[in-house]
C-alpha cells in the first residue's frame, strides 16, 4: 500500500497539477493539506472518476485537509477530539479514517499550526495543538494496529532536515519546544517513517517561493509520516517526489510516499 501525503497549497489553483500527480503515482491512499476551501467547493468528482473515495474537512480561505482513498473508509474522524483548556477548536487542520484495505490500517491526516510569529498566541496555539495531537496519538496506539499519521508537521526535527539552519533560529518551525514536542510524539513509540527508510541529510520536502529557494535547493524537511510499531515492521520504502516543485504552478511543498507491505 502506497501512502501519500501532500501540502498542496490550495487544491482548486493546483488542480490540473495535482491530478496529473494522482495520475502518474497512483498513491493507494493520500492525505492533503491547505486545501484551503470548504467541503462543497472540493473538487471531489475529479478525484472520484480516478477511482477514489474522498473525506473532506475543509475551512473556506485557509486551512483544510482532506483523505483519499482507492478502498472504502471507516470511522472517519473530522477534528481533533482532545481540547486544552476547554477551548474549542475551530480550524480544519485533521482528518482521520480507517482504510479497509487487505488489512486494515488507520491513518490520520494533520496540518499541524506554523505558531509564527513567536512570542504570540499562535505558537501557544502550535504548542497547545501539539500536545492534543499527542494525547490522541496516545490513545490510537492501544488499538495496536497499523497507524499511519501523516501531514505537514510544520516542524524541522533535525539540524540534518534544514540546508541553512542559522537562517531558522528565529522561526516557530525550528525552536526547541516544537522539536522537543515532535520528538515526545515519537517516543510514544511512533516512528519517523523517512528515518527508518533512508535518513539521510537533504531529505527536503519544503522549498519557500522567495529568495531562490527551489533552485538553490535551500530547503527543508517538515512533512512527516510516523508510524505506530505494526505500521513500521511492514515498511519497505520512503519516495519524496522533488521533481514536482520544479513544474509550472508547484505547492511549496512536495508529495512524500510510503509503501507499506500489507
Amino acid at each position: 500500500m502506497r501512502i501519500a501525503t501532500w501540502n498542496v497549497n490550495s487544491i482548486n489553483a493546483r488542480l490540473e497539477g495535482v491530478l496529473a500527480w494522482f495520475e502518474a503515482a497512483a498513491p493507494d491512499v493520500a492525505v492533503l493539506q491547505e486545501i484551503k476551501c470548504v467541503d462543497e467547493k472540493f473538487p471531489t468528482e475529479a478525484f472520484e472518476r480516478l477511482g477514489y473515495n474522498v473525506a473532506v474537512h475543509g475551512q473556506k480561505t485557509y486551512n483544510g485537509v482532506a483523505l483519499l482513498s482507492k478502498s472504502p473508509l471507516e470511522d472517519v474522524r473530522r477534528g481533533l477530539p482532545f481540547v486544552v483548556d476547554g477551548e474549542v477548536d475551530d480550524q480544519a487542520r485533521y482528518i482521520e479514517a480507517v482504510i479497509s484495505a487487505p488489512i486494515p490500517v488507520r491513518v490520520a491526516g494533520i496540518y499541524l499550526p506554523n505558531g509564527n510569529p513567536l512570542g504570540t498566541d499562535k505558537f501557544a496555539y502550535k504548542l497547545a495543538w501539539m500536545k492534543r495531537l499527542q494525547a490522541h496519538a496516545q490513545a490510537l496506539l492501544t488499538y495496536e494496529e497499523p497507524l499511519v499519521i501523516a501531514g505537514d508537521y510544520n516542524v524541522i526535527p533535525e539540524v540534518e532536515d534544514v540546508h541553512d539552519p542559522a537562517a531558522w533560529l528565529g522561526d516557530a518551525l525550528f525552536q526547541p519546544e516544537s522539536r522537543g514536542a515532535f520528538r515526545a510524539l515519537k517516543n510514544l513509540g511512533l516512528v519517523d517513517a523517512y528515518m527508518q527508510a533512508d535518513g539521510a541529510p537533504g531529505g527536503y520536502t519544503f522549498w519557500d517561493y522567495q529568495a531562490g529557494a527551489w533552485p538553490r535547493n535551500n530547503g527543508i524537511r517538515i512533512d512527516h509520516l510516523l508510524l505506530s510499531p505494526q505500521a513500521a515492521d511492514r515498511l519497505n520504502g520512503v519516495t519524496i517526489h522533488r521533481d514536482v516543485r520544479g513544474e509550472e504552478k508547484p505547492s511549496d511543498h512536495v508529495p512524500v510516499v510510503v509503501d507499506l507491505a500489507l
